[in-house]
């Protein structure tokens, strides 16, 4: 049965994104189809509209989603009807070296799909009947989405589901990285560069862990104060701080243990790197457009022992991490209704995105119906 609902389409490069009407045919094998409830507004579906991530378009948005199950395809057997789900923009094939090593975030099948379905097929198509491309095998920025089983995880009801969406993607990143990826120490101190969505959930996670000073950077007040909400000890405005590395080492003592660049771009991974103490781990979290280059000092590497890695996705085990992160809030150890600054309508996707790239929302959710 092929449904009709709204979705939110990036048509044409650097321009606003519409709402429209599509198409979604039900699941195939291994498939399911959500109703979907609630889809974060991501800096990474910006990414795709403003080219720093090359996307095929035309291209339903959306990566950040949860929603209910509505109709399930042949030989699902982990999800039924009514199930509530969380997208998640990697697949997880339970097969390749990086899924059987305990890294399904480096998936073989999910680092090739990107615009369809891991099967290269895609289930949207416009009202002219011509088919349309989903961001990160996901388009859940629509009322209804046919996923594979391998990109949604199945969580107990009772979830509110806006908040649910945001663990998809902001919360696990943030989160991850310093839990997952760094594994940041209790007592340590932690640089966040960037106190957008993502580093704010940076921030909560060092806070988890049991970090002793958590100082965020960035250039607009009103994220400083929200990242002191979030439980940052120190802030910076790097727009009025001229020597950046010089205050992290006043503030910590000689170096950070930790530092995370949350923005995606090479001169601040460099700025991260300095601002380390010997031994530390810096972390790169931000999505950097392809020519974007990061430089250091190779000497370092080896005479201070620093180190210099990337987070995809927080190291996510999404069928662990998931349950985990809900049970934090649930605990109300992790913060997500405070995450959500404005609730928009289907209708209002333009006006979200605006918001988002004003930087104007921790973060901006659209919910359905």
């Amino acid at each position: 049965m092929t449904r009709r609902g709204k979705a939110v389409v990036a048509r044409e490069a650097n321009r606003p994104v519409v709402v429209e009407a599509i198409d979604v045919e039900s699941p195939r094998r291994d498939e399911i189809m959500l109703k979907v409830a609630a889809c974060g507004v991501c800096h990474s579906d910006l990414s795709a509209i403003n080219g720093t991530i090359a996307a095929p378009l035309p291209m339903i948005l959306g990566h950040e989603g949860a929603g209910t199950v509505v109709e399930v395809g042949e030989g699902v057997t982990g999800f039924a009807v009514g199930d509530a789900v969380i997208s998640s923009f990697v697949n997880m094939c339970g097969k390749c070296r990086y899924c059987l090593g305990g890294r399904p975030n480096l998936c073989d099948v999910g680092a090739r799909t990107f615009a369809t379905l891991p099967d290269g097929t895609l289930r949207t198509t416009d009202a002219q009947g011509l088919p349309l491309n989903i961001f990160s095998a996901c388009g859940v920025m629509a009322e209804y989405a046919t996923l594979n089983v391998n990109n949604a995880v199945r969580i107990a009801p009772g979830m509110p589901m806006p908040q649910a969406a945001l663990i998809s993607c902001g919360v696990m990143t943030g989160v991850g990285a310093a839990i997952n990826t760094a594994r940041v120490e209790a007592g340590a101190s932690a640089l966040v560069i960037g106190a957008g969505g993502v580093g704010l959930n940076v921030i909560q996670g060092c806070v988890i862990a049991g970090a002793a000073v958590i100082i965020a950077v960035d250039l607009a007040d009103h994220k400083l104060e929200t990242a002191r909400q979030f439980g940052a000890t120190h802030l910076i405005n790097a727009g009025r701080e001229e020597n950046l590395v010089k205050a992290v080492k006043k503030i910590t003592g000689g170096g950070a243990d930790y530092a995370f660049e949350c923005i995606g771009m090479g001169k601040m991974v460099e700025q991260a790197y300095r601002a380390l103490r010997r031994g530390g781990k810096a972390v790169v979290v931000g999505v950097a457009r392809g020519e974007d280059a990061t430089s250091v000092k190779t000497a370092s590497l080896t005479f201070e022992e620093k180190t210099l890695t990337g987070s995809y996705y927080g190291s996510a085990r999404p069928l662990e991490d998931f349950p985990r992160l809900i049970g934090l809030y649930h605990s109300k150890t992790l913060k997500l209704d405070e995450l959500i600054t404005r609730r928009y309508g289907i209708d209002e996707a333009p006006q979200a995105f605006a918001d988002l790239e004003a930087g104007r929302n921790a973060r901006g959710v659209i919910v359905f119906g």
